[in-house]
Order: structure tokens, then C-alpha cells, then sequence
């Protein structure tokens, strides 16, 4: 090539970078005149070019697959880098840790835009699938109107506690009731009584019917899986369904009574076939 043309110095020199480059081979000979060179050329970038675009819809098949522990994944990844930069210690990363695993399970997703995108009969029926072990295991919701089931449901938002967790504390102001779903929680008062609440109970209530201050604390004993209702949300479902405010109060006034404090509303009437179990 010394004494041929500059034409034919870069055609070859291209070549040769291009069989390094892509890691293609051209053959036991290598071509020898131009069209040959610039043909093996073109042929050997529209091989790379399938190559690359097979590994690409691959690896784009293989995360589809998957996409909610992807998503998870790349969330926690988030997560450790937050927990790093501000330095946390050991045993909080921990909590930190197995909360996420007890949350989520390995998986991710946008479950109040999933749902917001569907039909209300679509919704509905959804909730109340996810949630017909709460329904099962509660009194409460197996004694009641479907209807006020339903409304209950749509407007419960799902938590998590783990082991020692406080989820009320005694002489706060009451924004939330709960409802166990999985776990066991211990409902402490003044006098160091204590008592357990298991699959199927609910408590925080009193606070939302009277509008005062927490009358005892309660601790998660076991990793609880449970869900909260919101005061306003609270009210908004009992001023449709009145009948079942009362059998909240019923039940209220029982467990004031058992760790000596007054009901401050005066005496609520229990409604007909409609008195829950704690």
C-alpha cells in the first residue's frame, strides 16, 4: 500500500480498524480489491448492527419480565445511598432494611395509580379482593352492610410496623384508627395494664369519636401489617352510615371502662346485630 493511492491507504486502514473495533473476523483471506473491502465493510456493521440490537431487545425483555422487583431494586439502591451519605448507624440501616423487605417483598408498585386509572366497579372490586382477609378475620366488617364494608375499604391506606414500634402514643391527638390485618400489638395504659390485640381487631377509635387525646399507647409486639383510616375519612363513612357509629361507641365505652376512664359523650345505645368484637 506504500506506493497506492491515499484512496486505497484509508479504505485499507479503515478496514483494519474496523475488523479490531467490532471483532468481527473477514475470513482465512482478506479481501483484496476495493469493492471487496468496502463490501466486507458494510457487511460487517450490519452484523454488529443485528448483534447489538439482539442483545438490546433482550436485555429489554429479560427486565420486562420483572419490572416491579427492577423498580424495587433500583429504589433500595436509592435507599443505601442515602443511608451512607448521612452516615446512619449499623442497626438503624438494619430496621431500615427489613422494613423495606416486610413493605414491599422484593417488589414495587404504583398501586394509587393503578388504581386511580380503573373504573370505580373495577376499584372497588379489586380492594375488596386484597383486602378479604381483614374482612374474614373482623367481626366488625362480617356483621355489616356490604356497602359500608366497601366504603370503609376503599379509604384504608396500608402500613407497616415492626417489633417495638410505638403506633400511638398515649396523650397525642388522634388522626388515624387501625385495623389488623397480621400481628400482634399490646395496648398500654396508666395503670401498667396491658393487653394484646391480634388478626381481626382494630383500636385507635375513641379518639376519633370523641375528638381528645389518646387514653392509652399502643406497641407493636410482632411485625404488624395493617391498615389506617383517617379521621375526616373516619367521619365522612359513619355520617352515611350512622348505625354503625354506634357500634363503634358501644365498643369504645367497653374498653374505657375496663382501664377506668369515663365516656365523655354520654350513653350511646348499641345498634341491633351490630356489635363488633375487639
Amino acid at each position: 500500500l506504500q506506493n497506492d493511492s491515499w484512496g486505497k491507504q484509508y479504505s485499507h486502514a479503515l478496514f483494519k480498524a474496523m475488523s479490531h473495533m467490532l471483532c468481527i473476523g473477514y475470513g482465512q483471506q482478506a479481501p483484496e480489491g476495493m469493492t471487496d473491502v468496502w463490501l466486507t465493510m458494510l457487511s460487517m456493521i450490519v452484523g454488529a448492527t443485528c448483534y447489538a440490537m439482539f442483545i438490546g431487545h433482550a436485555t429489554a425483555l429479560i427486565q420486562s419480565l420483572d419490572s416491579s422487583r427492577r423498580q424495587y431494586q433500583e429504589k433500595y439502591k436509592q435507599v443505601e445511598q442515602y443511608m451512607s451519605f448521612h452516615k446512619l448507624p449499623g442497626d438503624t440501616r438494619q430496621r431500615i432494611h427489613e422494613y423495606y423487605e416486610h413493605r414491599y417483598q422484593g417488589k414495587m408498585f404504583d398501586e394509587e395509580n393503578i388504581l386511580g386509572e380503573l373504573s370505580e366497579p373495577l376499584k372497588e372490586e379489586i380492594i375488596n379482593f386484597n383486602c378479604r382477609n381483614l374482612v374474614a378475620n373482623m367481626p366488625l366488617f362480617a356483621n355489616a352492610d356490604p356497602n359500608f364494608v366497601t366504603a370503609m375499604l376503599t379509604k384504608l391506606r396500608f402500613e407497616v410496623f415492626q417489633p417495638g414500634d410505638f403506633i400511638i402514643r398515649e396523650g397525642t391527638v388522634g388522626k388515624k384508627m387501625y385495623f389488623i390485618q397480621h400481628g400482634v400489638v399490646s395496648i398500654l395504659t396508666k395503670g401498667n395494664k396491658e393487653t394484646k390485640l391480634s388478626d381481626g381487631s382494630y383500636f385507635g377509635e375513641i379518639c376519633l369519636l370523641t375528638r381528645g387525646r389518646r387514653t392509652a399507647s399502643v406497641r407493636a409486639d410482632t411485625y404488624c401489617r395493617l391498615y389506617s383510616l383517617s379521621v375526616d375519612n373516619f367521619n365522612e363513612v359513619l355520617e352515611e352510615y350512622p348505625m354503625m357509629r354506634r357500634a363503634f361507641e358501644t365498643v369504645a365505652m367497653d374498653r374505657l371502662d375496663r382501664i377506668g376512664e369515663k365516656w365523655p359523650l354520654g350513653p350511646a345505645r348499641p345498634p341491633p346485630r351490630l356489635l363488633p368484637g375487639a
